[in-house]
């Protein structure tokens, strides 16, 4: 259960960095961080996160 409470704080960081920042690379960066916690660091899930984080800060950038 600590994990995920690491884990939560994590996410709400980057997710934080990612609507200030708006940008492709600060929504990469945060979702391959997101994505690698989420799956016990996996590459896929690292890469997945980082694909979805960098469309979601690009999005939110324009």
């Amino acid at each position: 259960m600590r994990n995920l409470s690491g884990l939560g704080t994590i996410a709400m960081v980057l997710a934080l960095l990612t609507f200030s920042t708006g940008c492709t690379l600060g929504g990469a960066a945060a979702g391959g961080v997101v994505g690698n916690e989420a799956t016990d660091h996996s590459t896929a899930g690292t890469v997945g996160g980082a694909v979805v984080g960098g469309v979601i800060g690009h999005e939110l950038g324009k």
